[in-house]
C-alpha cells in the first residue's frame, strides 16, 4: 500500500481516497479532499494558507530540519524480502517514530517558553487600560499598589 502526500496540504492521501489531477504536460497533482483542489484551482499559495503543513513549516510552527526525516524519503530500488530485513525495519520504524515524537515536544516546549510572560504582561496591559470593567475591590487593590509604588519611589529620589 502506497500512502502519498496531497500536493496542497501535504497530508496523507490513502489509496482509493482524494482526486489525481493530470495537466496537459502530464504533471499530476494529488489531493486529499475536495477543498486541497479547490484551493488549488483558485491558485492559493499553501505557504500563505494557514492550515496547511507547508505555512506550518514556513512559519517555523513545525521541525523542518531533523534527521528523522531522512527515514521517510522514498528509495527506488527494489530490495529482495527478506523476513530479518522487514523485522529490523519495523523495529527501527517504531524507533525512529519514537525519537520523532520526543524531538517534536522539546520543539514545541522550547517554541512555548516565553509565552506565559508575554500572556500575563499583555493581560496586565488589558486590565490596566480597561480598569472601569474591573470590580470595585479590584480597583481599590490596584490603586493601593500604585500608591506603595509612589511612595517608595518618592523615597528613593530623597535619599
Amino acid at each position: 500500500m502506497h500512502i502519498t502526500r496531497c500536493y496542497f496540504c501535504s497530508g496523507p492521501c490513502y489509496p482509493g481516497h482524494g482526486t489525481l489531477f493530470v495537466r496537459n504536460d502530464s504533471k499530476t497533482f494529488r489531493f486529499c479532499r475536495s477543498k486541497c483542489h479547490k484551493n488549488f484551482k483558485m491558485k492559493r499559495n499553501p505557504r500563505k494558507v494557514r492550515w496547511t503543513k507547508a505555512f506550518r513549516k514556513a512559519s517555523g510552527k513545525e521541525m523542518v530540519i531533523d534527521s528523522t526525516f531522512e527515514f521517510e524519503k522514498r528509495r527506488n530500488v527494489p530490495v529482495r524480502y527478506d523476513r530479518n530485513l522487514m523485522a529490523t525495519t519495523i523495529k527501527a520504524m517504531k524507533r525512529v517514530q519514537e525519537i520523532r515524537a520526543k524531538r517534536e515536544r522539546a520543539f514545541y516546549k522550547n517554541r512555548m517558553a516565553g509565552n506565559k510572560d508575554l500572556e500575563k504582561a499583555d493581560d496586565i496591559r488589558v486590565v490596566n487600560q480597561n480598569i472601569e470593567l474591573a470590580p470595585l475591590e479590584h480597583k481599590k487593590r490596584l490603586q493601593a499598589i500604585k500608591s506603595e509604588k509612589e511612595q517608595t519611589g518618592s523615597m528613593d529620589m530623597e535619599e
